[in-house]
């Protein structure tokens, strides 16, 4: 990009240690969000945003081993992307992790499969996935262990790191209303001010 940096954030980690949430996080914090992006796709991506598409600065991509056969070309592409003459480009990585145990109780709760297990158990999954993730894990600038903690308290750490300063942490909405057309139905605190007198003029 010629007008502004541009900051690439790649999510990864282990399965079911909160990517998902992570990624929404990002997405919140006015990322471009990307899920399950081939790492081989990972240069083409990175030249048509330094083209200027749609004035992107901010990128979330989210790579893990559910793209087995292109997992390999990661750290290539990885590479390359160090390597390149752009001053402006800036990636790094954030690493999830949990303990085998909550992640074996994670995939209980949800009924679901590891990626890994080929019909086995869970457990054979996630230990053979983190092998395979160690290098990864290595070369991650963020790495977060997400055991101990829940949704909200993951999308909190993500805010607190990679939110911009000028961000405001919230926003306050007031909207004023008849009771007789009900109560808006995405009001989250309704203070009733009907004993009000109403000023004249």
């Amino acid at each position: 990009m010629k007008q502004a940096d541009v900051e690439i954030v790649i999510i990864t980690g282990m399965s079911g240690a909160g990517k998902t949430v992570a990624v929404q996080s990002f997405e919140d914090l006015g990322y471009y969000c990307v899920d399950n992006l081939p790492p081989a796709l990972l240069p083409k991506f990175i030249e048509l945003i330094e083209g200027g598409v749609d004035q992107v600065t901010k990128v979330a991509l989210v790579m893990d081993l559910r793209g087995q056969s292109f997992f390999d070309e990661l750290f290539k592409a990885i590479d390359e992307l160090n390597e390149t003459p752009v001053n402006r480009l800036r990636v790094q990585i954030l690493y999830l992790d949990a303990k085998d145990a909550k992640l074996v109780q994670r995939y209980k709760e949800t009924r679901r499969t590891h990626p890994l297990a080929k019909g086995g158990l869970p457990l054979e999954g996630i230990q053979r996935e983190r092998q395979l993730l160690e290098e990864m894990k290595g070369r991650a600038q963020q790495i977060v262990d997400t055991t101990d903690l829940k949704p909200v308290q993951l999308r909190e750490k993500i805010m607190q790191r990679f939110a911009s300063s000028e961000r405001q942490s919230f926003t306050v909405h007031f909207v004023s209303f008849g009771f007789k057309y009900g109560i808006p139905i995405d009001a989250d605190l309704v203070f009733d001010v009907r004993f009000l007198l109403i000023p004249t003029i």
